[in-house]
């Protein structure tokens, strides 16, 4: 869309909200007419039809978008550089039996690729051993001691995935010692790439397959889809052999996809569409287990994944044990995989209070409120846990709109940090020129999330060229301004109407939930739930009425508004619907991101 006026007008003349943002329409001109000749031609809703022109979707596309499907979004993956000499070695490992070992990330993405393949090659007659390293005492990505240990324990062929793309040394060293190395990743790397038997890798810069936006599971996916290929080719399928049905693999391929906050757009939207339903199916035992300990129950959502499977597998690698989550989404024995879910779920009580304590010292060293931060924030904790800082940074990001890193100090001098970024600066790219310069002693990543190690004497320095790279790519601060998709009323808010726009889902990453803005609304009643967040109820003058939650909005301006504004007093509020399930009985609601007082006549 062509680029928007600075002096646009703001969405019910909101310029300034309680939390110090403007709301202005997320389509220009040129989308509102999209609209309208969408919804001409389809017959859909004047509002739905602006929530598909708001995320791109061409006229001649719509059709296509309303029904994602792997047999028309899935790429070639032939089209991946590396991906026929990939596909080549594992099907040989395949038809001799060879032992394979498997090396994976320890968050959800690395989780579910490594279980991925496990699931996959097992299938197919391998029984492959498998490595997540521990993140206080290994680290990121692989290390010469436990590549040379893999391949001198007779593994000939070592599987990297969610990871690898710069581990030079360690993939020397298993070469030394015997065994390939198929590279799976999916992090930016520069020109000089590790002495690999093959890398896949749709960011490395000689690939010209245009997925930069998958998950490392999404190529970890396509590489059985080419190994499948391989076999079929190689007549390895005769005499009752079956390929491998990746349909059922589809769930972990959608919660790795969602967790690792990946553009859902393209083949990524409908890996997650095709992986929710087979959540739902329940055809992987250990995510059945984790879902009876989240009390899941019914079609989950992506956000679901993201909010609620994804933090628990994530706290085994954070504050626990490395492959706990692993160990969950390959397992079989029931009885044993819902001990592990409840570890798992105790794990994630544990990392929740020791965000929550963190969370409130990085806070407390801003200058301002963190609404009004305009530049990168980059904070340092010497009693922070490594395995949360990831986390800090995230909420750090959300509640700021600006790149944020969080850093746990070591007491040799050095710190270990997580960063994450938001639309329109690419994070990876920064940290890797930090590495270059000389400013990081190591690190890597994505547009949307990186990680680094440093010299706390580099603190300051980093800090100031993060703010001149971010500067320089994002001039104007999109943070400030909250885009609405539509206008809307707690009548409107029907269930068929959610039912509708849910269709246009999944949202995550790249692909947002639309925000309605519901005019000078009244506040029926309000009250603390949950520790943090605000619950409400908001009416017309109608009498129509509409169930609301603010998330994490306890004191905060937006949950001191909630809470605090007379009674009968008009509103005005934007947010986010979904469908509530509570003992049985479905309702819409209403998540508030942001609330306005009206402006005088």
């Amino acid at each position: 869309m062509a680029l928007r006026d600075p002096g646009e007008p703001c969405v019910f003349n909101v310029n300034r909200s309680v939390s110090g943002r403007s709301w202005k329409s997320r389509l220009d001109a040129d989308g509102v007419r999209l609209a309208a000749a969408i919804a001409q031609q389809t017959g859909l809703p004047d509002m739905v039809s602006r929530v598909l022109a708001g995320r791109g979707v061409a006229l001649e596309g719509v059709d296509r978008f309303w029904q994602p499907s792997l047999k028309s979004d899935l790429p070639d993956p032939a089209t991946f550089t590396d991906m026929g000499l990939a596909a080549d070695r594992i099907a040989q490992a395949v038809e001799t039996g060879e032992r394979v070992a498997i090396f994976g990330d320890y968050d959800v993405d690395g989780a579910t690729s490594t279980s991925l393949l496990v699931r996959f090659l097992g299938a197919l007659g391998l029984h492959p051993v498998t490595h997540i390293p521990d993140r206080l005492t290994e680290g990121y990505g692989p290390s010469v001691p436990v590549m040379t240990r893999l391949a001198e324990e007779g593994a000939t062929l070592i599987l990297c995935v969610d990871c690898g793309a710069t581990s030079m040394d360690a993939i020397a060293a298993a070469a030394s010692a015997g065994a390939d190395v198929v590279v799976i990743d999916h992090h930016q790397v520069g020109a000089d790439l590790p002495p690999a038997f093959a890398m896949v890798n749709p960011n490395r810069q000689d690939d010209l397959s245009g997925q930069g936006h998958l998950a490392a599971v999404g190529v970890t996916f396509l590489v059985c889809v080419a190994v499948n290929g391989r076999l079929r080719e190689r007549n390895y399928f005769r005499d009752g052999r079956q390929p491998p049905d990746l349909r059922l693999l589809l769930d972990l391929v959608a919660l790795g996809t969602v967790c690792d906050v990946v553009p859902l757009t393209g083949v990524n939207r409908a890996f997650v569409t095709k992986g929710l339903l087979a959540v739902e199916k329940g055809w992987n035992p250990g995510l059945r287990a984790l879902c009876r300990v989240a009390r899941l129950y019914g079609t989950p959502t992506a956000y679901q994944l993201g909010f609620m499977l994804g933090p628990r597998i994530n706290a085994g690698g954070r504050i626990g044990k490395s492959g706990l989550g692993l160990d969950l989404l390959t397992g079989e024995d029931e009885a044993q995989l819902d001990v592990l879910a409840a570890e798992l779920d105790t794990l994630n009580q544990e990392r929740q209070a020791l965000e929550k304590t963190a969370l409130e010292e990085a806070v407390a060293m801003l200058d301002g409120p963190l609404e009004d931060q305009v530049l990168p924030i980059v904070v340092a904790g010497s009693d922070w846990h490594p395995g949360i800082v990831g986390l800090i940074a995230s909420r750090l990001s959300e509640k700021a709109n600006v790149p944020s890193v969080a850093i746990a100090l070591r007491e040799d001098g050095s710190g270990t940090g997580s960063a994450r970024s938001v639309p329109g600066f690419d994070l990876g790219t920064a940290v890797r020129e930090g590495v270059a310069s000389g400013l990081l002693i190591k690190g890597g990543g994505h547009e949307m999330a990186a990680g680094m190690t440093l010299a706390i004497d580099r603190l300051e320095a980093f800090a100031a060229f993060l703010s001149e790279r971010f500067q320089r790519d994002v001039p104007e601060r999109p943070g400030h301004t909250v885009r609405i998709d539509s206008p809307m009323t707690a009548g409107g808010a029907s269930l068929d109407t959610i039912g509708m726009l849910e269709k246009a889902g999944p949202f995550g990453a790249g692909h947002p939930a639309p925000v309605f803005a519901f005019p000078s609304h009244r506040i029926a009643y309000a009250e603390p739930v949950g520790g943090s967040h605000v619950r409400c109820r908001i009416v017309t003058d109608s009498g129509d009425r509409l169930g609301a939650i603010a998330f994490r909005a306890m004191n905060s301006p937006l949950g001191e508004t909630l809470l605090n504004h007379p009674k009968g007093a008009p509103l005005h509020l934007c947010g986010t619907l979904s469908i509530n399930t509570w003992r049985g009985e479905r309702s819409a609601q209403l998540s508030i991101r942001d609330a306005a007082l009206p402006s005088a006549p």
